[in-house]
């Protein structure tokens, strides 16, 4: 049996067994403060996104504090995106914190790099990334991709592209259902764990190269492969 390497960007989910036949319908209004808030805090991370730039350039290292508050930023916006648009794979509703929540149903952990490469940080996140972004676009739909763009309408991928309309299928079925198809949200969490990858990589968080590889399914093989043995 062939094990998939570690990847240092995990993204693991569950989903909710009694999902609101309903309330999908008015999340986009439930997840507003999410949406005021979240606008100042990625204008942040762009910011400092280019400070860690410079010093990865010049140091080799990516400052702790700064990675440590962007990945509370993509952990928050990875909660909101669950909860609505991009799995709705829970009814619970995302706590307002940068820190990590144990036991909310969507979860983003990515290794703090002690080095990085000093000549990668230069092309990594537009040249090298390129394919994936390609990929990334044809996923959330074009001009959704938080990574590239400087603008903050660009920092969600719930608006459309194929996991927009996979979401949207889902939520059909859950109405006339009450059962969100378990495939489907494998499927749907895959897409999103590809996606997550791509923007850890472009915001310089690691040098390794993301794999062009769908992981269906809640857990991140990653997580299953270095879980300590009981």
């Amino acid at each position: 049996m062939t094990v998939a390497p570690i990847y240092p960007v995990r993204v693991d989910a569950r989903l909710d067994p009694n999902l609101s036949r309903w309330l999908w319908l008015v999340k986009w209004v439930l997840a507003i403060p999410h949406y005021v808030v979240l606008l100042f805090l990625w204008i942040a991370f762009a910011v400092m996104s280019v400070v860690a730039f410079f010093a990865i350039l010049f140091t080799g290292r990516y400052p702790r504090p700064i990675f440590e508050f962007n990945l509370g930023v993509m952990r928050w916006g990875w909660r909101v995106s669950y909860y609505s648009y991009s799995a709705l794979g829970t009814d619970r509703y995302p706590p307002f914190t940068l820190q990590e929540v144990p036991d909310y149903p969507a979860q983003l952990h990515v290794g703090y790099p002690e080095h990085l490469s000093r000549g990668l940080v230069l092309v990594k996140w537009w040249l090298l990334a390129l394919p994936h972004l390609l990929i990334v676009g044809v996923l959330v739909g074009g001009g959704a991709w938080f990574a590239l763009g400087s603008e903050t309408d660009n920092y969600s991928w719930s608006g459309g592209g194929l996991i927009g309309l996979l979401v949207l299928i889902a939520a059909i079925v859950l109405a006339v259902t009450g059962r969100y198809p378990r495939g489907l949200y494998d499927f749907i969490l895959g897409l999103n764990r590809w996606v997550l990858r791509v923007a850890a990589y472009t915001a310089l968080m690691t040098d390794a190269y993301p794999p062009f590889r769908l992981d269906t399914g809640g857990a991140d093989p990653a997580t299953a492969t270095i879980a300590p043995t009981p």
